[in-house]
């Protein structure tokens, strides 16, 4: 057991001796490629998805809610260990089956945080981290694991010839090929398998979905059950095991001590109609190609019902928010994160981003970990908090890309250009305001300086 671990296992054991009731559970419900106008809570028409529309009504929908890259490796890396993928040496494009890197193993993943303080821990889906042994789901925090370590696209499927890609449970195959068609009920039966095991205990569910990444997979029951072809059928079908899942918590007692997060890996496609203004398409900085959508569930611990948020909110602050919500007190050594923890804003406690200043949940202090040295060039355009606020786009190649302060995006290539993401979502027309312009290139060049002296290393495997 890693030191790190060790001491987390010791904060946890303490807060479980004071606790009077058990800690909640957690369940993060992470869906490949899927677009942010694309459910009916986000103003899809072609499709219904009641369940998840259910989710939102009963939760807190996110309107301005970015996943932590537009492609797939980086935004998992990012969610599951609350730094930029930058920060931690995983922003470059996949882990494909040749792949040598991985999220290091001194990085301290939201698995191994939760199974540090007493949880069952579980990844059921795709993992596209890695499939070396340092970098797998078992080696990275999770007890238990289910699903497939690729995609089904044939830039990786070529890896595996004729035999195709694999199931595995705990690195064991239990299938080859894949069918994409099946993965959407296997992976809910496994999630619900793994939660009836564990009702008795806190548990960890991270249940990542293959769905919708291409190839598209639909059983027969959903073939032609949307006005959006296959992609819409496989839309309706996640609902429905959505659905599923949280009927099983409800039935077995659970859904009154779960937290669930629903919400999207990168984006997929620009609006359809004029309702529908941003535009871009996943690998892109656009706002459809990273913003996404983002539920949080959980009224009997909290979670405030029917609202709807437009608090910039980023994967990254999933990992501070639910260690707070879990009670998780993550220690001072933890490596820097680059999330906040947002757990007052969801319950309602305040109404706007806590100032991590003021120290309202357990884990607000996190962002005070980051390096800050501004100088007094950009003093007088924003301050420390500012910047904690602002998010920085990274594309799919690794580069920064733009950042968003406020309403205000700014992209840096070709040329500094501003939006005002409120007026013109669609970024149709740039502004030029001076000031607006040093604060947020001030913004960029101490986030660059940040990263060049504080990113860590990914990992590194010889195997081949």
């Amino acid at each position: 057991m890693r030191p790190l671990v060790l001491l987390l296992f010791v904060f946890g054991f303490f807060l479980n001796l004071t606790a009077e009731d058990r800690q909640p559970n957690v369940v993060i419900v992470f869906i490949d490629d899927q677009g942010y106008y694309d459910l009916g809570c986000y103003g899809a028409t072609e499709v219904k998805t009641p369940r998840i529309d259910q989710l939102a009504a009963e939760g807190i929908r996110l309107t301005d809610y970015y996943a932590a890259a537009p492609i797939c490796s980086p935004s998992r890396a990012g969610l599951l260990t609350g730094a930029y993928p930058r920060r931690i040496g995983m922003e470059t494009w996949v882990q494909r089956a040749d792949s040598t890197r991985g999220i290091h193993a001194d990085e301290v993943t939201l698995a191994e945080l939760f199974k540090a303080n007493g949880y069952a821990t579980a990844c059921v889906g795709k993992w596209h981290m890695g499939d070396k042994d340092p970098f797998v789901p078992n080696a990275q925090g999770f007890d238990y694991h289910l699903g497939m370590y690729s995609n089904l696209d044939p830039v990786e499927t070529v890896y595996f010839g004729e035999e195709g890609v694999p199931i595995l449970r705990n690195g064991e195959i239990v299938k080859q090929p894949a069918d994409p068609a099946e993965l959407t009920k296997l992976y809910t039966d496994e999630a619900i398998a793994f939660v009836e095991r564990k009702k008795d205990e806190p548990f960890f569910l991270y249940l990542p979905h293959t769905m919708l990444h291409n190839p598209l997979g639909v059983s027969p029951e959903f073939q032609g059950s949307s006005e959006w072809g296959e992609y819409g059928d496989a839309i309706q079908e996640l609902d429905h095991n959505v659905g599923r899942f949280i009927d099983k918590l409800a039935e077995l007692g659970l859904d009154e001590n779960t937290v669930v997060v629903y919400a999207s890996d990168n984006g997929r496609g620009a609006g359809r109609n004029p309702q529908q203004p941003m535009k871009g398409t996943k690998l892109t900085t656009w706002e459809c190609g990273i913003r996404v959508p983002g539920i949080i569930w959980g009224p009997s611990l909290g979670v405030s019902s029917g609202v709807e948020s437009d608090a910039i909110v980023s994967a990254l602050d999933w990992f501070p928010t639910l260690a707070t919500a879990a009670g998780i007190k993550i220690p001072n050594d933890h490596p820097v994160i680059d999330g906040r923890d947002l757990w007052p804003l969801f319950t309602g406690e305040v109404d706007t981003i806590p100032s991590p200043e003021a120290g309202l949940s357990l884990n607000a202090g996190e962002p005070l970990k980051r390096r800050w040295v501004q100088g007094l060039e950009w003093s007088a355009y924003f301050d420390q908090e500012d910047y904690f606020n602002a998010f920085f786009y990274h594309g799919s190649h690794g580069a920064l890309a733009a950042v968003r302060s406020g309403n205000h995006k700014m992209y840096l290539n070709p040329q500094l250009t501003v939006y005002d993401l409120e007026a013109d979502p669609g970024e149709t027309t740039p502004i030029r305001q001076r000031d607006l312009i040093k604060k947020l290139r001030g913004m960029v060049v101490i986030f660059q300086e940040e990263m060049s002296r504080d990113a860590r290393q990914s990992g590194e495997s010889s195997a081949h």
